[in-house]
């Protein structure tokens, strides 16, 4: 009995495409269409915000360039037809995802602290007080 509960909830989580993609087991097909897709989106939004195709082509670099260029054109397409002006970006642009390895942010603080570590490790080392000796 526990043995067919386990094969449905496996069953079930193969059929996920949420976790098949977090696990790396998407389909090549599948992640070839979403990135086609999400390209489209990026290139209309790009040339909607009145940013240039080449920013666009290198802050969406893990996108391919011909799906950011197929949007683009579109929705230059679609503005000019209808009249439209660019709508400046209120948000900066996202950071490209991770490639495995954490990157560490150096805030002002730690630069800080780094810098006062430095100051102090060049110094020299203070020296204790000599005792009188009574003789």
């Amino acid at each position: 009995m526990p043995y067919v509960a386990l094969l449905a909830v496996s069953l079930l989580i193969t059929g996920c495409d949420l976790v098949n993609q977090k696990l790396g087991l998407e389909d090549p097909a599948k992640k070839e269409a979403r990135q086609e897709s999400e390209g489209k989106a990026v290139g209309s939004a790009c040339r909607q915000s009145g940013r240039a195709i080449e920013d666009c082509y290198s802050i969406y670099s893990w996108l391919p360039k011909s799906s950011i260029y197929a949007g683009w054109r579109e929705m230059d397409a679609y503005m000019r037809e209808n009249q439209l002006e660019t709508i400046a970006p209120q948000l900066p642009p996202p950071e490209p995802p991770s490639t495995g390895k954490k990157k560490k942010k150096v805030t002002e603080e730690s630069q800080a602290a780094a810098t006062e570590g430095a100051k102090e490790s060049t110094k020299e080392p203070e020296k204790a007080p000599e005792k009188e000796s009574k003789h």
